[in-house]
């Protein structure tokens, strides 16, 4: 049997890209694509369900609808991928695939509540008048239908998800520059997950989830899969694809909640913050106006001049996030990292990804760094190479926090150099050997020549609680002496040619008759 691998996808997802470049933004049509992904991929599973039961019941429809019902998720005839194909001439085809949108989440709302409505399939603003609009959903429904996407055609588990990852990915430098929010590349999650070590059991969150693949790396790490995720993120289109990823990938209880994690956080218990064993993020690099939704000056008409005067202050936090300090109005970074150190539980990890920035500025974010040192909350600062991010190539720095350390130092780790990482002509990357280099220096917790510093509070304080890692790791590395005779030996070679190659001139000038 023929498997669908996920290049075959992959090519799937690009044609289907094509249906739509030129036509509108390529950051909204990613959506469009990825939701037909998901209604073809549960369609097919309904299929292969449907079959097998038929089957064992000769076809006896009670019974096949009975066992249907205890599947994972349900599915009427006029939601599935099919009904859809069948009607791709007709002129209300983008209605008719709203209507089955809203069928998915009414039939499945524990699982898929709220998934579909930041989509429109029959939206005159972004798809264009209803000629254009139908033109581009019935070539969209052709370039799925050739693709079979039925769980035991398909090669490997992941695959689907892998595929969800990948077009998220290719278009990720498109729809982040604007917000300094950055797509996480996968082997930097990959790192962050194994930094934090999972466990069974562990509550695991990310505040500015995006897409949700900083959590799944995090949540398979945990052998057995017991352990209970939680995200937030606050733009509403890449919350429904976080939430149709974390279905895709077999997770249906995520609790993944739509809003501003800094003004609104929604994961909470007895009224106040949550507490998590694990916390990963790659929140959006020195975010402006971070603290507008404290203002409460949100509203339509209200005047810029208000918005201008506003000024963050500590005890505008309901959940006092911000007694340590209160971060500049035009970086948020260190909002973000005080919420998170707020939400970690009493053994708690967490690792963030940061722009350099953080290790070093001054004013209140130096207040807040003195606080986080002095508190021994630090465990370690890791050096990225630059140019690893989709949209941006300022290098970023993982911080890894942990509650109650018994350790007194703070270990670095300079993994930016030439050697550590694979140059690529628009992105360097991280390999495997890489990652498991950061992993087992980390775990050792050594110093390492011209690689990894271990320095102890005092020193940090000495430096002024700057924690810039060239201060600590030194990969500076000392020109070789020049020999000057072997220069002298070289010049003198070099006339001798000169000379020669002079002399071989002459004479075929001398042959031509010049």
């Amino acid at each position: 049997m023929e498997k669908t691998t996920q290049g075959e996808i992959n090519s799937t997802l690009w044609r289907a890209a094509d249906t739509f470049r030129g036509k509108i933004d390529s950051s909204l049509y990613k959506d469009y694509i990825l939701v037909m992904l998901f209604v073809k991929y549960l369609s097919d599973v309904y299929k292969e369900h449907y079959d097998e039961y038929a089957q064992k019941y000769n076809g006896d429809e009670a019974r096949i609808e009975r066992a249907l019902g205890r599947e994972r998720f349900s599915l009427d005839k006029k939601s599935t991928f099919d009904y859809l194909y069948e009607n791709r001439n007709s002129t209300e085809v983008g209605d008719t695939i709203n209507k089955a949108l809203e069928h998915i989440e009414e039939s499945n709302k524990s699982k898929l509540r709220g998934v579909f409505r930041n989509i429109d399939f029959n939206s005159q603003v972004i798809l264009g008048n209803t000629k254009e609009r139908n033109d581009i959903l019935r070539t969209l429904l052709i370039d799925f239908n050739g693709l079979d996407l039925r769980p035991e055609h398909l090669e490997g588990n992941d695959v689907i998800g892998d595929s969800y990852e990948y077009m998220i990915a290719q278009f990720a430098s498109d729809a982040g520059k604007k917000g300094g929010e950055f797509f996480t590349p996968s082997m930097v999650s990959e790192l962050l997950s194994r930094l934090v070590k999972p466990k069974e059991n562990d509550r695991i969150y990310d505040p500015t989830c995006g897409s949700g693949s900083l959590l799944i790396r995090a949540f398979k790490k945990v052998p057995n899969g017991k352990a209970q995720i939680y995200g937030q993120e606050r733009n509403g289109q890449t919350h429904s694809l976080c939430k149709m990823n974390m279905f895709l990938h077999g997770i249906d209880d995520a609790k993944i909640a739509n809003g501003d994690t800094l003004a609104n956080p929604l994961h909470l218990e007895d009224d106040k913050l949550m507490k998590f064993q694990v916390v990963v993020a790659n929140p959006p690099f020195s975010l402006d106006k971070w603290a507008m939704g404290f203002s409460g000056a949100e509203t339509e008409n209200s005047k810029e001049s208000d918005d201008k005067k506003f000024k963050m202050e500590a005890s505008l936090d309901p959940y006092r996030r911000f007694e340590w300090g209160v971060p500049p109005s035009s970086k948020g970074d260190f909002a973000f990292v005080l919420h998170m150190v707020y939400s970690l539980a009493e053994d708690g990890r967490m690792g963030v990804v940061l722009p350099h920035g953080v290790l070093f500025r001054g004013a209140s974010e130096g207040k807040i760094r003195k606080e986080l040192l002095d508190r021994n909350l630090l465990d370690a600062v890791i050096g990225l190479p630059t140019n690893l991010f989709f949209g941006t190539g300022i290098p970023a720095a993982i911080l890894i926090f942990k509650k109650n350390r018994e350790k007194q130092d703070v270990l670095f780790i300079d993994a930016s150099g030439e050697g550590h990482f694979e140059k690529d002509k628009n992105q360097n990357k991280l390999r495997e050997e890489d990652l498991k280099e950061i992993e087992k220096v980390y775990n050792n917790y050594k110093t390492i020549d011209k690689y990894s510093y271990l320095a102890t509070l005092d020193e940090i304080k000495e430096n002024d609680y700057n924690l810039n890692i060239p201060r600590y790791v030194d990969i500076f590395e000392e020109e070789k002496m020049v020999d000057m005779d072997e220069v002298a030996q070289n010049i003198n070679n070099i006339k001798a040619e000169l000379q020669e190659v002079e002399k071989e001139m002459a004479k075929y000038l001398d042959e031509l008759g010049l």
